[in-house]
């Protein structure tokens, strides 16, 4: 387990590519450009990440400007010193989600005015292939960062599946054509490198201490949803659509439910499956979208997290939930693969045994002693997992890229 842990949070490589420079994070500012087609106060596991980038890059100097579709209100990122808005399509049958499109003249011309020194493209959208190809025609170098499991999702989505025969290839010519690729966890950057993908590198995921922890349980909380000191509170915290196996989520809660009628069962979320988990749900209750001290409160005040998800790149609930002081249950890949030792911080399950994580859950859900054992493990297990060493490991890659890419530029004048 160490050495994967190491691995994710930029520690060493896996995949034989040597590891960051001593030093590196001591240069000076760059200047960085984010392109990507989703931005807070949107909320999924991209947004949060990149919100927390740009706080630690912003804390150190760090001159940023952004591309992203326009949103609804017009608002600008403050954290940014340029901000170029393009025109936002919605994506056929998912909800609150936009592709940006603009041309490349447009693009090209914002960068010639505001030229970047490296480019984190997070998406690999329509707007992240037109922004891909005017850094290659302006020469700046270019880090990209695989968030999303596009084939996973191209599974349950009309546009998507569409075009899934050619999402495999075109993911790979998209990615090998930046100087960098960056990826959550050491076992994908090993797949990705077994399949194919050229120099990519880790860069873990972290956490806020500060924001989720277990001093922020409320019994107050916790009595509006009947439930004692003793009792075994199971929670699921994300997106209630299919790409997220609600179907499995709520197929174990009526199986906890039948094992013992008085579990109680909290879901914070919502998403196109909210009307269907609640219908088959009625006793569980449904908290809708939270943020912030509302978010915390709901982790830290539950004992048993529930994550039946198999579309993760990483799962950024799974840290939030450790945090809190909850056992989780998970199948064994992304971060629960890399932070949970079975029977430890909770239970991971075979990918392809989702009658193991309904077996899983009614049987930690009756020991509520070993519960909360697991859960003060999985507290302990993330304590050190912040944000500040993470954008260390992010920003090296950024000028190792630009580095990659001042070479170049000089050899081609030769």
């Amino acid at each position: 387990m160490s050495s994967s842990f190491e691995l994710s949070h930029g520690v060493g490589s896996a995949t034989g590519i040597a590891p960051l420079a001593r030093g590196a994070i001591e240069q000076a500012p760059c200047r960085v450009a984010f392109v990507s087609e989703t931005w807070q106060p949107e909320i999924n596991g991209v947004t949060h990440t990149l919100g927390q980038l740009v706080a630690q890059l912003s804390a150190r100097g760090y001159p940023m400007q952004l591309v992203r579709p326009r949103p609804d209100d017009g608002d600008r990122d403050p954290a940014m010193d340029a901000e170029l808005q393009v025109k936002a399509l919605p994506v056929l049958d998912y909800d609150g989600v936009h592709m940006g499109i603009t041309s490349p003249r447009r693009l090209r011309d914002h960068w010639r005015t505001h030229r970047p020194d490296v480019i984190y493209i997070a998406t690999e959208g329509p707007l992240g292939l037109i922004a891909l190809r005017v850094a290659r025609q302006l020469g700046i170098a270019v880090v990209s960062g695989f968030h999303t499991n596009f084939d996973h999702y191209s599974q349950h989505y009309i546009l998507l599946r569409i075009v899934r025969p050619f999402v495999r290839t075109f993911l790979k010519r998209f990615h090998n054509r930046t100087q960098i690729t960056l990826v959550p966890t050491s076992a994908q950057a090993e797949r990705m490198t077994k399949a194919g993908y050229r120099n990519v590198k880790v860069m873990g995921r972290g956490l806020d201490p500060a924001r989720f922890s277990p001093r922020f349980r409320d019994r107050a909380l916790r009595r509006a949803w009947g439930a004692s000191d003793d009792d075994c509170v199971a929670l699921h915290v994300g997106r209630l659509a299919v790409e997220k196996n609600v179907t499995l989520l709520i197929e174990t809660l009526e199986a906890m439910r039948a094992a013992n009628p008085a579990q109680i069962a909290v879901v914070v979320g919502d998403g196109p499956l909210r009307q269907e988990a609640e219908r088959r749900l009625p006793w569980v209750h449904f908290a809708g979208f939270l943020r912030d001290q509302a978010l915390a409160r709901h982790y830290a005040s539950a004992d048993l997290f529930l994550f039946p998800s198999l579309s993760e790149t990483f799962g950024n609930v799974v840290t939030e939930a450790m945090a809190s002081g909850l056992a989780t249950i998970a199948f064994d890949y992304a971060a629960a693969s890399e932070l949970i030792e079975r029977g430890r911080e909770g239970v991971t399950v075979a990918c392809n045994n989702p009658a193991g994580f309904v077996a899983a859950a009614i049987e930690l859900a009756a020991d509520t002693e070993r519960v909360r054992a697991q859960g003060r493990a999985a507290s302990a297990r993330v304590s050190s997992l912040g944000w500040e060493r993470i954008a260390e490991t992010f920003i090296g890659h950024l000028h190792q890229a630009q580095e990659v890419g001042d070479a170049r530029k000089d050899l081609s004048a030769v």
